[in-house]
């Protein structure tokens, strides 16, 4: 519980209003199964996985008593010259789920560091084959890969990108995004609509030279900027061009992986198989800061071919932390022995059917959906860009049920553990935050 002489000034909370929130604080102090409990003892029905990422719900023992055995038999090894038995275990669960021919795994502490991880293995593997011209990306509008500065050079969110203009990196380019306002409205999973914007690939490539381009980098769903699905066959035609042209492509997939939409990572859902595969959050169940990049067996073996010493001048010293993986095992074991990944397709047409009967409540303009993940999009207040949503958010906190605001946009993605009759508290509530704010 909180201290009623504890101070709130000494932390400066990432991506919050800081003076906002500390004069009317929202803090969780308990969490078990669908549930928070904040510092009054009062329950929230978690509607946003944590931050999309605690997808086996809270308070696993299973997770817990993994990550207290592995901290008592031994807390920290280096990866440096070093091993030990878990990352090489938690590796090869990894390669057994993952698209064929993904079969190596390089560990990091977050989505952030997965991307610009990913960023460098691309760069390494192309001058390793004797291209090093190859060092231009290309990222795509409203894209989130994290907050490293080549995450936000790649990424599509202006915010983002704004703050820290003059310090981008340079050589990079953007696809356009495939939210379609007009055509696409409330369409149920992916739109039918779109997949021609996929093309300006290809303006690019001739612009920039082939020669020249080492990776574009997507995310399969756009999941900071608002829910923002793939149109059929979009993701299909970028693998064409990208194999066409030798270019890398790299899914990040640190929220849609481990089944928030249906397979263990969207590429599988959707039948396209890229090079790298960024990850982390649901990695672990949100339990410890953990990621990895998946990649393709050719990517190392390319690297693997020069003299002998470090093949890549690149890591952290908590890659593969023994703690992390301890914790990560034990949540792919709960995915596979609950079918977890499974459940969330079983679910998706209850789901699709509950967020989709909001339609017609005031201010919305549009509602999208895939797997357990819906968007449900306002028009701005007059108040401002951002007012209406986060008036909603707090409405929802309020009366016991956590969504998340972007702007303008509120998100649901809960738990796979999820049940109808939870699912129908969240959409209810939703509706009567919507209709309460106006």
């Amino acid at each position: 519980m909180q201290s009623e002489t504890q101070s709130l000034e000494h932390y400066w909370m990432p991506f919050t209003a800081n003076r906002q929130f500390k004069s009317k604080p929202r803090m969780l102090a308990e969490a078990q199964g669908m549930y928070y409990k904040d510092t009054n003892g009062r329950p929230v029905l978690d509607g946003t996985a944590g931050l999309w990422c605690c997808n086996a719900g809270h308070g696993r023992k299973e997770i817990s008593q993994a990550v207290s055995r592995q901290i008592h038999q031994m807390d920290y090894a280096p990866s440096f010259q070093m091993g030990h038995p878990l990352a090489f275990e938690l590796a090869e669960r990894l390669a057994q789920i993952s698209p064929e021919g993904l079969n190596k795994v390089f560990f990091t502490n977050s989505g952030s560091e997965s991307v610009d991880s990913a960023l460098k293995i691309a760069i390494n593997y192309h001058r390793a084959r004797g291209e090093s011209t190859r060092t231009r990306f290309i990222g795509r509008e409203l894209g989130y890969h994290g907050v490293g500065f080549g995450g936000i050079s790649v990424g599509g969110i202006g915010g983002n990108r704004k703050t820290f203009s003059q310090q981008l990196l340079p050589g990079v380019d953007h696809l356009p995004h495939t939210l379609d306002m007009q055509g696409n409205a409330f369409s149920r999973g992916m739109p039918k609509t779109g997949a021609e914007k996929a093309d300006v690939l290809e303006q690019l490539v001739a612009l920039h030279g082939a020669e020249n381009i080492a990776a574009v980098i997507v995310e399969p769903m756009s999941g900071s900027a608002g829910v923002i699905l793939p149109p059929e066959g979009y993701l299909q035609r970028l693998r064409e061009i990208t194999k066409k042209h030798g270019i890398l492509l790299i899914f990040d997939e640190v929220i849609t992986g481990f089944g928030r939409v249906g397979d263990a990572f969207a590429s599988q859902r959707w039948g396209v198989t890229p090079d790298m595969i960024t990850t982390a959050k649901a990695l672990n169940n949100g339990a410890i800061p953990m990621g990895a990049v998946l990649i393709d067996d050719a990517i190392y073996d390319a690297s693997m071919q020069g003299p002998d010493g470090i093949e890549l001048f690149h890591g952290y010293t908590y890659s593969g932390h023994p703690v992390a993986a301890a914790a990560a095992i034990a949540s792919l074991d709960i995915y596979q022995n609950e079918q977890l990944f499974e459940r969330s397709r079983e679910l998706e047409g209850y789901f699709e059917e509950a967020v989709h009967s909001l339609k017609g409540l005031p201010n919305i303009i549009d509602i999208r959906n895939i797997g357990l993940v819906g968007g449900i999009q306002f028009s701005p207040s007059e108040e401002g860009v951002g007012k209406r949503g986060f008036g909603i958010f707090e409405h929802c906190f309020a009366n016991g049920t956590l969504v998340r605001a972007t702007a303008d946009i509120i998100a649901i993605s809960p738990p796979l553990i999820i049940d109808k009759q939870q699912i129908d508290q969240i959409v209810n509530t939703l509706g009567d935050a919507i209709r309460a704010v106006g």
